[in-house]
């Protein structure tokens, strides 16, 4: 059995200011990471050549991380209970196709849902340029299972969250993922083992290797930037997500949106309706693209 969060050692801990050289060799990467170039149906040229390439916004979520931090010891988590419930991405200005970013990333957050059950994390992260500009915030919300009982709150300050319309979708879209999905991804720098080692995603009950839920997100991203941006993808400046079910390398995924100007909600399921695997989602976009 998990034992309560050691709130102490986990506040104490001082998460790794990142700094991230990249170069369009890193965006290419990115982008076949989370998909780019398996759909038929696409023409995603402009994400995997240099000449005018675009950098998905989503690629922010990788950029000024030192990854996936929870696995040193240092900091008093048992990472293997640790599951990626939530995930805000706000984009202040768009990513260039190659620059410096620096990284810094703080527990903001906890609450404790009683002995036995879940603790609650929320980390922020702010991404800037070397002259301080914000470029980018992230959010995360991680459930560490079996680790409260410590004394907190019962939860966490409220955020916003999207309320999925009740008619069909106005929009639809279908993007394939390859069983190399998980292994390309983690070239962008989550080494989490339960993506690539059948071994660990069996000690945590999963009969493989699961996609990283960030890796989802992105597909998803692509999927809103091009059914809802005209293939712009620095159009789409907001995205939050709540994670419902793996994504397995292979999958497909199915995205449905529902438009209201410059405003998106939307659902994800894999392998037509077989799982919702995001819900609640929510987007910001600017139709002029700027």
């Amino acid at each position: 059995m998990t034992a309560p969060l050691d709130t102490e050692k986990l506040l104490s801990y001082s998460i790794p200011q990142t700094q991230d050289d990249y170069d369009p060799r890193d965006v290419i990467i990115y982008a076949l990471g989370v998909g780019a170039g398996l759909s038929a149906e696409i023409d995603e040229t402009s994400l995997v050549f240099e000449r005018d390439l675009q950098v998905l916004p989503t690629m922010a979520l990788v950029l000024g991380t030192p990854g996936f931090w929870a696995m040193d010891p240092g900091n008093g988590l048992d990472w293997l209970s640790i599951l990626h419930g939530e995930q805000r991405l706000k984009i202040h200005t768009p990513l260039e196709p190659a620059g410096t970013l620096i990284g810094t990333t703080r527990v903001t957050d906890l609450a404790d849902k009683g002995p036995g059950k879940p603790a609650l994390i929320r980390a922020r992260k702010e991404v800037r340029t070397l002259s301080g500009v914000l470029v980018a915030e992230t959010s995360e919300l991680w459930f560490v299972q079996g680790a409260g009982g410590f004394g907190g709150e019962r939860s966490l300050p409220a955020e916003p969250r999207s309320q999925i319309p009740y008619r069909d979708p106005d929009l639809a879209i279908s993007l394939p993922t390859n069983l190399a999905q998980a292994a390309t991804y983690r070239l962008s720098g989550d080494r989490n083992p339960l993506h690539i080692d059948p071994e660990t995603a069996a000690s945590v009950g999963f009969d493989r290797p699961i996609l990283h839920g960030l890796g989802t997100m992105g597909i998803v991203g692509r999927a809103l930037v091009h059914a809802a941006c005209g293939g712009v993808a620095s159009a789409l400046r907001e995205m939050n997500v709540r994670f419902t079910a793996p994504v397995y390398p292979g999958d497909t995924i199915n995205t449905h949106i529902w438009q209201d100007g410059e405003t998106l909600h939307f659902r994800a399921y894999r392998n037509g309706f077989e799982h919702c695997v995001i819900d609640n989602g929510f987007a910001k976009i600017t139709l002029s693209g700027a």
